[in-house]
């Protein structure tokens, strides 16, 4: 019979359920689309934290592509993450993105093997600047990234749909389409109950349908709805 050893009794650690936000932070983001946005990835964030669990950590990193692509954020739990507001310059080097978002979901020490499935979402409202098909073909049909969930979002009328649609080919996910300014916030909620439906989930591998979704947005809204009527009513 061995004897008694405290080291023998750990706690699991959390899986990690990664998300990567390209985010297009070129000049034709400048004004309300730049602060719009800044605004909803700190909201996002914040939600994931309010989700986590002690099975479950959001792991989030945000890839900007502008005048330089940068990793604004490196793999950082949701609830750890101090915000930095993103700022406009260059051109639209998406392709660049692209490579290194497929470079960081390849390297296992970096996305490791135990992690649930990733979820990657570009965001952009104009076309890539560089080379960018074999970079996207690369991140959408080789490797691991091939398994990842992909999101895209279009902020304008200037956004390439052809490429957003590229990406998210394999899944069955729409691009979601910001007219304008006013409406990013809006739609980042959608990729938000998307990856804190996953951490409700038994199997957070399990990507939600855009129905389901759709439907939990509307519950949520509704409720809010009730609730600012009943702290409306001063006989309540």
């Amino acid at each position: 019979m061995t004897g008694f050893n405290p080291a023998n009794f750990t706690v699991a650690k959390a899986k990690p359920l990664p998300v990567v936000l390209l985010l297009d932070v070129s000049t034709s983001m400048n004004g309300d689309k730049i602060n719009q946005l800044n605004a909803a990835v700190k909201e996002m964030v914040l939600d994931f934290a309010a989700a986590e669990k002690n099975e479950t950590e959001i792991l989030v990193s945000i890839i900007t592509f502008g005048a330089e692509v940068l990793l604004h954020t490196p793999y950082t739990s949701a609830k750890d993450i101090e915000w930095q507001d993103m700022q406009v310059s260059g051109a639209t080097p998406m392709g660049t993105a692209f490579s290194m978002a497929k470079a960081m979901i390849e390297d296992k020490e970096v996305t490791p093997s135990r992690a649930y499935r990733p979820t990657i979402v570009l965001v952009s409202d104009g076309e890539p600047s560089d080379s960018w098909q074999q970079p996207l073909r690369a991140l959408v049909n080789e490797g691991r990234s091939q398994k990842c969930d992909r999101m895209a979002m279009a902020i304008g009328g200037e956004a390439s749909n052809t490429v957003l649609n590229e990406f998210i080919s394999g899944t069955e996910n729409k691009v979601i389409t910001a007219q304008d300014a006013s409406q990013i916030q809006e739609c980042f909620k959608f990729v938000t109950m998307s990856v804190t439906t996953r951490t409700n989930s038994q199997n957070a591998n399990i990507i939600p349908k855009s129905e389901e979704i759709d439907k939990l947005i509307e519950e949520e809204l509704s409720q809010q709805s009730e609730e600012f009527e009943d702290n409306d009513d001063p006989f309540s």
